[in-house]
């Protein structure tokens, strides 16, 4: 049986980098807007937590050059071995479990990695005290529940079946502790944390070839445990995987909030 943990899925190795891809092309431009706007430059010393392939990684290092620090850490530090090399730092880390690195941070960044954690709180308080004075933290984690449709306009049996199967998996998330409204909580919780100036929006990727191809990825991670529960036959399954090869129906990802603060 697939595993699944929060918004990522542990399973074939094909399926798990395709929706890697998959999310660095859609999520990538709108987070590097917004390390853009919080001023991450030349100097800063970054925590980037749970990373999970290094789009990210890589970009803060081009962004703090030779006199900052990126920390890239995972439980699994595989993905983030070829992007080892100064300024990046890359150390095994469990944020569920491990006390936060010993340096202070400019910057922490964490996205879709808090609903993967049993005990979110804290988790993030974690992340706040790994903040120097002053620092900023930006954190995203999608809402499914804020947009829950893989096509929103339904207006045919292909939509109907992608929708039904889209319902399938946030039954599959929502039984194994996903908290499909977290995203939206996330500005109340770093105010909570004591943090200041705290601002939040959300992105919403309605028609993509990178929505394409994360839901194909993602359907046929959880394709077993889908049939296993009842919700789908491997007939829609295919039916559907063709449905979006043919271009067919459009799926929507769910909408990424993104919430940042600064630490007084």
């Amino acid at each position: 049986m697939t595993r699944i943990d929060g918004h990522v899925l542990a399973g074939p190795p094909r399926e798990a980098a395709a929706r890697c891809t998959a999310f660095a092309a859609l999520f990538d431009p709108t987070t590097f807007r917004h390390i853009e706007r919080l001023g991450v430059g030349p100097g800063w010393r970054c925590w980037e937590v749970g990373a999970t392939s290094t789009s990210v990684v890589s970009w803060l290092a081009k962004r703090v050059g030779p006199t900052g620090l990126v920390l890239a850490t995972a439980v699994d530090t595989a993905p983030l071995r070829s992007a080892a090399r100064p300024p990046v730092q890359v150390r095994t880390h469990d944020l569920g479990a491990d006390a936060p690195p010993p340096e202070t941070f400019d910057f922490v960044h964490a996205r879709l990695v808090l609903t993967r954690v049993p005990d979110r709180e804290q988790a993030l308080r974690s992340m706040v005290r790994a903040l120097r004075p002053g620092g900023r933290l930006l954190v995203e984690e999608a809402d499914p529940a804020l947009q829950p449709h893989a096509c929103p306009d339904e207006h045919g049996p292909a939509q109907e079946l992608a929708n039904r199967l889209r319902d399938g998996v946030r039954t599959l998330l929502a039984e194994r502790g996903t908290d499909l409204a977290y995203g939206r909580v996330l500005p109340r919780l770093l105010r909570a944390a004591g943090l200041r100036q705290v601002e939040a929006d959300a992105y919403f990727p309605l028609v993509s070839p990178a929505g394409a191809a994360l839901e194909s990825a993602t359907v046929e991670q959880v394709r077993a445990d889908l049939v296993d529960a009842g919700l789908a036959t491997h007939d829609d399954i295919e039916r559907h995987l063709a449905h979006v090869a043919e271009h067919a129906v459009d799926p929507a990802s769910a909408p990424l909030v993104s919430a940042w603060a600064r630490k007084a």
